[in-house]
């Protein structure tokens, strides 16, 4: 699904990111663990196209998206969430979720005169997705209030609800799990594993070992913007270049 071959991304001549080679395999839970400073964020910011590599080469389903703006990449597949999430604070829950979607003919202004219709058709159609993915995440309660009320861990359920309304088959998670409360998080591991049986794939960035445990399978860790280890939670937790780059004294 996913191939990084030899991915380089320099800053003022240091690689945050250097030479780093894998493989995601469709229908998996990935995860992408490592030392704060590692390079995991920059590797998203590479993926997903925010930042644009110094050398390498990444393919999302055989296709080269290296160095693709982040709407192409979106409207290929890939869709990423963030580790604060910051969504629009005035507009409604709803209305954050439908604005996801690409393409949407109401976008050029002239259609809704021209092509009124279908313009009202689609947005019905975006609208009962949207709804359908509130209710979800557990959010259609609050689909008619203003996205500020949420909490840190339902605002992150209001952007897993924003990036499936797209349908994408990729999804780049960055700490889902970072600041929640025991009960939202609890919810959110329920989604991504029910999403995960419907067929879609992730990569997961996160700290929560238990959380990491549970979920994913593989593991991909960095350390100083290189990938060190991988395997099954237990393989790599069990890896001594592991134990010393990143649990360190608290193993």
């Amino acid at each position: 699904m996913l191939v990084l071959d030899g991915v380089v991304k320099s800053f003022g001549g240091n690689r945050a990111v250097d030479g780093v080679s894998c493989s995601l395999a469709p229908g998996r839970i990935t995860g992408l663990i490592g030392p704060n400073g590692a390079g995991k964020t920059t590797l998203f910011n590479l993926i997903a196209g925010a930042h644009r590599p110094t050398a390498g080469r990444i393919t999302l389903d055989g296709r080269d998206i290296t160095g693709l703006p982040p709407h192409r990449i979106f409207a290929a597949g890939l869709a990423r969430t963030f580790q604060i999430p910051r969504p629009f604070a005035a507009m409604s829950v709803l209305e954050n979720v439908m604005l996801a979607p690409g393409g949407q003919a109401g976008e050029a202004f002239w259609r809704n005169w021209l092509a009124g219709g279908s313009v009202a058709a689609q947005e019905r159609q975006v609208r009962e997705s949207a709804l359908h993915w509130l209710d979800f995440v557990g959010l259609s309660a609050l689909a008619a209030e203003p996205a500020r009320v949420l909490s840190g861990g339902q605002r992150k359920l209001l952007e897993l609800a924003r990036v499936m309304v797209a349908q994408p088959r990729l999804v780049l998670l960055d700490e889902p799990g970072a600041g929640v409360n025991p009960a939202l998080l609890d919810t959110i591991v329920d989604r991504i594993a029910a999403l995960h049986r419907q067929g879609t794939s992730f990569l997961i960035i996160e700290h929560n070992m238990d959380l990491v445990a549970s979920l994913c399978d593989p593991v991909l860790v960095m350390a100083q913007g290189r990938l060190l280890a991988s395997g099954t939670p237990g393989d790599v937790l069990r890896d001594p270049q592991v134990v010393e780059a990143y649990l360190g004294a608290t193993a």
